[in-house]
């Protein structure tokens, strides 16, 4: 069931059953993050591991406090910038945050999407005493986030019809990948996951340069080596390499030229309409029946480093 309406959303929620909503990032599959029950079918609906942790999504800060027992001040101040917005924070648990969430371990991710309809939904949840639902991306598991209902709907749409669940239908995404996840548990931030949030605008924000990525980070969804991988085969390629491509499908900037035999599936003149993209255009190739995409990786700094991260899992 497709729905337009962030009551009809709410109430879905709130019955127990599943509700694929939209985000600025990509749809989310979601369920009352505090009903075990609910989260389970999250689980089951994508064929994911269930030790894999889950993404709470809030109305607001305070309501984020709920989960994460505290924030150093940089924290804080990312959030009161970036939220609502694609910036996921990791933080330690609160007793709210239960195994089924954060997968067993200590910490807890939480964020703030920025998406009209899903905030008035969650806002509406909270009036009922649901203060926050889990919602990864609705597809199933490892394969090409949504960023579209209709993705929902080839991925997902008739278990969500076999189990009384819906679609909230809030258009496509603006930003195409998923959020930034950024640990803060110490005195320096680090990016778990690199997202819609960039590295110099953490810096900028924080004061703070971002630190390496340690060992005993804890385990955040989107990061396992192989994701967001449509059937057709992806192959990351040099610019110099294009001309001499005779079939497949093609994801390149625009000023590269479509060679003969070969599949135009995005020509973005920006790094944002790269990413933007980037998903509708796998799952084109998927559509189209094609055997590989060749990818012309972007090179430069801030979102373009999310962009090469998800063609790095893809392509894996």
């Amino acid at each position: 069931m497709i729905v337009t309406d962030p009551h009809e959303a709410t109430d879905v929620i709130a019955s127990g059953s599943l509700c694929a909503i939209p985000t600025e990032t990509v749809y989310g599959l979601a369920a009352d993050a505090s009903n075990p029950d609910s989260v389970a079918h999250v689980f089951a609906a994508k064929g994911r591991p269930t030790n894999h942790p889950l993404i709470v999504h809030v109305a607001s800060l305070d309501e984020a406090m709920l989960w994460i027992r505290e924030l150093p001040q940089w924290a804080i101040d990312l959030a009161r910038v970036c939220w609502p917005g694609p910036l996921t924070l990791v933080g330690p648990r609160t007793t709210r945050a239960t195994d089924h969430i954060t997968g067993g371990q200590d910490t807890v991710a939480v964020r703030v999407p920025a998406h009209s309809l899903t905030l008035k939904m969650l806002n509406e949840l909270s009036l009922r005493d649901i203060h926050g639902v889990v919602a990864p991306s609705a597809n199933r598991f490892g394969h090409v986030s949504p960023t579209s209902a209709q993705h929902v709907a080839a991925d997902l749409g008739d278990y969500l019809t076999a189990h009384d669940g819906a679609i909230l239908d809030g258009g496509p995404c603006d930003v195409g990948v998923e959020s930034t996840i950024v640990l803060a548990t110490g005195d320096q931030p680090v990016i778990l996951r690199p997202g819609g949030i960039t590295r110099k605008t953490i810096t900028d924000i924080t004061g703070l340069p971002v630190a390496e990525q340690g060992t005993d980070a804890p385990r955040v969804s989107g990061a396992l080596a192989s994701h967001y991988s449509p059937k057709a085969s992806v192959q990351l390629i040099n610019a110099e390499i294009v001309a001499s491509l005779t079939t497949g499908g093609l994801i390149a900037f625009r000023e590269i030229s479509t060679p003969v035999g070969v599949t135009r599936l995005a020509a973005p003149t920006t790094i944002e309409e790269f990413a933007n993209s980037l998903y509708a255009a796998l799952r084109s190739a998927d559509e189209q029946h094609l055997d590989v995409i060749y990818v012309v990786t972007p090179q430069d700094e801030g979102l373009a480093e999310a962009v090469r991260d998800r063609l790095g899992r893809a392509a894996y």
